[in-house]
């Protein structure tokens, strides 16, 4: 079964990701395509490092080909931010992107991009659904017409091109790079086996920085780490920024559309404090005015900055699409998500890891500051709060009964804490008077339950999932 969920279609490779359900979506594409008359404009399609993905490109090619749908092929692994770039800057119908992001090596997956470079929203998804039952329902299993590779390249209906310097040079031409020449940055950068080494090593390079790389080679397992910058999995580049001095630590995951930071004192910034380290320097430091975006998941320190600004912090679900079309709608300035990605007004429509970087070290540029310093002009400006985080696997019958006492009968453990609200709009999430908040809800990418909270200090925060915990038998 082909589902997509919060990022692209992903899955067990061997399991639900194999060539036959690869060429179905590809054909589904391919009539959606024909169905909107825009089959003419072709589609681009990148892959990252995991294991069969640039054979997926292969395959998928195939039934393009055989549908008469020429593939702008870029032949060699990639950041997912740049396929959207180029769906964006020259007006694409379509892209596609094969990786599965952060997930475990075992899982891989394509993401789809619309125009402008968007990821594709629930009614596109459900329109591909649809049209892949439509394929099932009509092949039963069997293999579906394709054009061998080979053949539909020298038809010219596949090219293969790399339109990377293209994005490098967009990138460039947003960034201070005077500024960044000027301040000598000693960094240290791990791709984490992904696609982020050639991409953000040639920008910190023509920025004069002294760039020092760790996890670089190319490892289908991601060196038996989830592909994820967090702080269990960065703890050689703690290790790294302390030993060598280095200014900051960067990391992207496997597909480089996400972040991940440690300061100067060898210090894990989580992706809340990135988003409000952003917001605060770009209006700020850069003048920016506008609000925010966040999902639901997300700190609500970004609220208060923007207050602070005059500005607005706007909420929305899960799911990047929903934060780049809260921000077309609202003018916001950045928006992100807990998960370590996010993006700039004037830049694509979806998250970049390698743009994200290059701000963050714009930003120590720019201020003459360190990063643990500026993080404590914001902390004694605004105050701090303690977010907690726990991932829970799931069955799918246990999913169903927790579903159905969450969302169904809205039932809640009795908290001492005053309330305030109770949403459901993505998940069930509780707001308490103080400010706090906690949300469970069901990953759209894993089949995992996730808590969040934020309160004022750990032990309420922790003390709040505990209470969640036994109220849903975790």
């Amino acid at each position: 079964m082909i589902a997509f969920g919060t990022g692209g279609w992903r899955a067990i490779i061997g399991d639900e990701f194999t060539k036959a359900n690869i060429q179905i979506l590809a054909k589904a594409m391919a009539r959606k395509m024909k169905a909107e008359g825009v089959e003419e404009k072709g589609i681009v399609m990148g892959y990252d490092r995991r294991f069969l993905s640039k054979e997926t490109i292969y395959w998928s090619c195939e039934i393009f080909a055989e549908e008469g749908i020429k593939v702008w092929f870029i032949d060699r692994s990639v950041p997912t931010p740049l396929v959207m770039f180029y769906v964006m800057k020259h007006n694409m119908p379509y892209g596609m992107m094969v990786t599965a992001s952060h997930n475990p090596a075992i899982y891989n997956g394509i993401k789809v991009f619309t125009e402008g470079g968007r990821d594709a929203n629930e009614i596109q998804t459900q329109d591909i659904e649809c049209y892949i039952k439509e394929i099932e329902d009509e092949f039963q299993g069997k293999p579906l017409p394709s054009m061998p590779y080979e053949k539909a390249l020298k038809a010219g209906l596949v090219e293969e091109f790399n339109p990377l310097n293209e994005y490098l040079d967009n990138i460039i031409d947003n960034i201070d790079m005077q500024k960044i020449r000027d301040a000598g940055l000693n960094i240290a950068l791990d791709p984490m086996y992904g696609v982020s080494q050639t991409s953000l090593k040639t920008i910190l390079l023509t920025a004069r920085c002294d760039v020092n790389l760790i996890n670089e080679r190319h490892d289908t397992l991601f060196g038996g780490r989830l592909p994820a910058p967090t702080d269990g999995t960065l703890r050689a580049l703690k290790t790294y920024v302390i030993d060598y001095g280095c200014d900051i630590g960067l990391a992207t995951d496997g597909d480089a559309d996400r972040i991940g930071v440690i300061d100067d004192k060898g210090r894990f910034l989580h992706a809340n404090d990135i988003l409000v380290l952003l917001y605060y320097y770009l209006v700020k430091y850069k003048g920016w005015k506008g609000p925010v975006v966040r999902n639901v998941a997300t700190t609500h320190m970004l609220d208060k900055v923007a207050e602070g600004f005059g500005e607005t912090c706007y909420e929305v679900p899960v799911g990047f699409k929903h934060i780049s079309a809260k921000m077309q709608e609202t003018g916001a300035i950045l928006g992100g998500e807990s998960s370590g990605g996010l993006t700039v007004r004037g830049h694509i429509n979806g998250k970049d890891g390698v743009y994200a970087a290059m701000l963050l070290v714009e930003m120590l540029a720019v201020t003459g500051k360190k990063m643990s310093q500026i993080m404590e002009d914001i902390q004694k400006e605004y105050g701090t709060i303690h977010m907690e985080e726990r991932d829970y696997k799931m069955t799918q019958d246990r999913k169903e009964e927790i579903f159905h006492m969450l969302m169904e009968e809205k039932l809640l453990p009795k908290i001492d804490v005053p309330m305030r609200d109770v949403s459901y709009l993505d998940g069930c999430k509780v707001y308490f008077e103080n400010g706090g908040w906690i949300i469970a809800r069901f990953s759209g990418t894993e089949p995992l339950l996730r808590i969040f909270c934020e309160m004022p200090d750990e032990m309420q925060a922790k003390a709040l999932c505990e209470e969640f915990e036994t109220f849903l038998d975790l």
